[in-house]
């Protein structure tokens, strides 16, 4: 069973947890932390994010899981029902399921029927390429029946920028989808369809302005093809896994952390995502977040099952942190 430690008066580095040295010239992150008189503990958990595995159809250059259509690992049905009970037990008011591609477990349905009357807002990532085909008809008319939230991700409105991130043709593949959705309600006003988009730039580079971003991507999507949406949400790309094997090979990877480190925000701490989130693996374990997954560095430093955790981390509960935390706190951060 898992043991929450709260933060006391002083806090340690705990390193980078990466088995790799830090990016020369960075200021490790726990540092930054103290020396603006900050800590990164838990705040009260309202946030569940379900991984369902690294299993995806594409092989995106950002990807910090490495997912792709050789990974194997995806969630059991015995493990989703032990993140139902988990959920059951705790009542998070926000449920999010993610990968790889969700779409492409075969027991996504049983998971989507198990946490739906739990969690007042349930939402799915897709990479829309993933819902693409008739087989998924009856998957989309599923999250249609539950009110489920899509976030898609759409890098951007440029179709060479986007295929030079997912592959060739994956923007044209994608805008079908989006059609389909809007003509099942997704993304239109007044039907309680919500569709968000999520753009993570295409190289080792910030992300522009939200707000201008959401701008540029509705008129663009709909001067061009006539697709909706709700919201658009720009996130740094985080550098491990693929995108951080890629930064090396091009000899990117030191400039990309320190302006990431340079960009750092003390503001973005206070509403970090890891902060009000818990992330489960697609075998069942309990991370701090999504990039602590990928760096194997589970909550609490214990692997611990979600079927054994007997309480909530309370607020005040330490959070891992390494050097990939700058691409979380650079600008707005992911709030």
């Amino acid at each position: 069973m898992a043991e929450w430690i709260v933060a006391g008066s002083t806090e340690k580095s705990p390193g980078n947890g990466t088995g790799v040295r830090e990016a020369a010239g960075v200021e490790p992150f726990a540092d930054i932390l103290v020396r603006h008189g900050l800590s990164l503990v838990r705040g009260r958990v309202h946030t569940l994010q379900v991984g369902t595995g690294y299993l995806c159809n594409l092989r995106c250059r950002h990807c910090h899981l490495e997912a792709g259509p050789d990974r194997e690992e995806i969630m059991s049905r015995e493990t989703m029902a032990a993140v139902i009970a988990f959920a059951d037990r705790f009542s998070f008011p926000v449920v999010d399921i993610t990968g790889g591609a969700p779409e492409l477990v075969p027991d996504l349905p049983f998971l989507i029927e198990g946490l739906a009357p739990l969690a007042p807002r349930l939402m799915l990532r897709t990479n829309l390429s993933a819902l693409s085909g008739a087989g998924r008809e009856s998957l989309l008319a599923l999250c249609a029946t539950h009110r489920v939230v899509l976030v898609a991700s759409f890098p951007s409105t440029n179709p060479s920028q986007a295929d030079a991130q997912r592959g060739a043709g994956a923007t044209e593949t994608a805008i079908a989808v989006l059609k389909r959705l809007n003509a099942a309600g997704y993304g239109v006003e007044g039907t309680g369809l919500e569709l968000d988009l999520v753009s993570n730039p295409a190289g080792a580079f910030l992300p522009v302005s939200q707000d201008s971003a959401e701008r540029k991507f509705r008129h663009d999507l709909h001067r061009k093809w006539g697709v909706a949406f709700n919201r658009l949400y720009t996130f740094a790309n985080v550098p491990l896994g693929r995108f951080r094997m890629w930064l090396l090979r091009t000899g990117n990877y030191e400039r990309y952390l320190k302006m990431l480190a340079d960009g750092f925000n003390p503001s973005a701490v206070d509403g970090l995502m890891c902060r009000t989130l818990l992330s489960i693996s697609w075998d069942g374990f309990l991370y701090d977040c999504d990039f602590n997954l990928a760096a194997g560095r589970p909550a609490a430093g214990l692997k611990v099952h979600v079927s054994d955790i007997p309480e909530l981390p309370p607020p005040g509960a330490p959070i891992a942190v390494g050097e990939y935390c700058y691409a979380c706190t650079a600008g707005s951060g992911f709030t």
